[in-house]
């Protein structure tokens, strides 16, 4: 892949990520649509996607798109989809974004330190900004987000980063394996559903909203970043991610008018810095 080509795929891997929070926001704060049916509409039409993805390859790939994942990955992609719509139906989209973001990198470190691995002292005082950045975030006080939705956002990001543990360890095709996460989350999406049957609404912009969100910012989504992430580094994956907040942010204030206090931006500055200094000080120590 060329230089011009891996950019190109890459900005759009991270206008994919940030425009799922977008999605959803917009969904469940101008439309009727429930958090539930959101999340359902979500899963089924990104299963679809993928499935419509792994069939134009070779037979090979179709044959195992079914049987790709596992239910203990489909598990946690749910746990991540149920928290994160839950979470935006009091969130705006950039808080909801860092908080997501933050959590999920915070739980790779995390479990990186279980297993052994050693920061240097620049990646310690890393971990510590990111910790003070999100702590700073949800304290108590006038511009504080929702207790409730920003406690929702710290478990999705928690369950994204298991899924992305998962994945990590996973010996298939990225794309495969994530068919097949989205394919065995579908009964369990319906069961959710089922359950939030007594606060059922449907509208069409949000099941609109919902499909983008499945099918485009997810589904092509993830194919676009699994086909530049050959093309980069392990520090330079990690670093272009922290875009995506700031992406979402950026949406926010342009689609829904959401204000930028000075508590977010002093947060973003310590999380974003913070997991970078972590992130270079990985490869310094490699």
């Amino acid at each position: 892949m060329s230089r011009l080509r891996l950019a190109m795929a890459t900005s759009l891997a991270m206008i994919a990520f940030a425009g799922n929070s977008l999605l959803c926001r917009i969904a469940l704060k101008q439309t009727h649509i429930d958090a539930a049916t959101f999340t359902t509409v979500r899963i089924v039409s990104g299963a679809l996607a993928l499935w419509l993805i792994v069939q134009m390859r070779s037979v090979r790939t179709r044959s195992n798109a079914a049987r790709g994942g596992s239910w203990t990955a489909a598990g946690s992609l749910m746990a991540y989809a149920v928290c994160f719509s839950l979470a935006y139906i009091s969130l705006p989209a950039a808080t909801g974004a860092l908080l997501l973001f933050g959590a999920v990198q915070v739980t790779m470190i995390g479990y990186g330190l279980s297993t052994g691995e050693r920061l240097r002292a620049i990646g310690a005082i890393g971990v510590l900004c990111a910790f003070g950045g999100l702590i700073v975030l949800v304290l108590p006080g006038v511009a504080a987000p929702s207790l409730a939705g920003s406690a929702l956002m710290l478990a999705a990001g928690v369950a994204w980063g298991v899924y992305s543990l998962l994945g990590k360890r996973a010996s298939a095709d990225p794309t495969i394996t994530t068919a097949g996460n989205f394919i065995r989350a579908i009964p369990i999406t319906c069961a959710f559903s089922v359950c939030a049957l007594p606060w059922l609404s449907i509208d069409a912009m949000g099941v609109a909203y919902a499909v983008a969100s499945g099918a485009v910012t997810s589904g092509i989504g993830y194919a676009i970043w699994y086909t530049a992430l050959p093309g980069l580094q392990a520090t330079q994956a990690g670093i272009v991610q922290l875009s995506v907040p700031l992406i979402a942010a950026l949406g926010g204030i342009v689609l829904l008018g959401e204000p930028v206090s000075m508590r977010i931006g002093i947060a973003a500055i310590a999380i974003l810095g913070g997991i970078a200094l972590v992130i270079v000080g990985k490869k310094r120590a490699a």
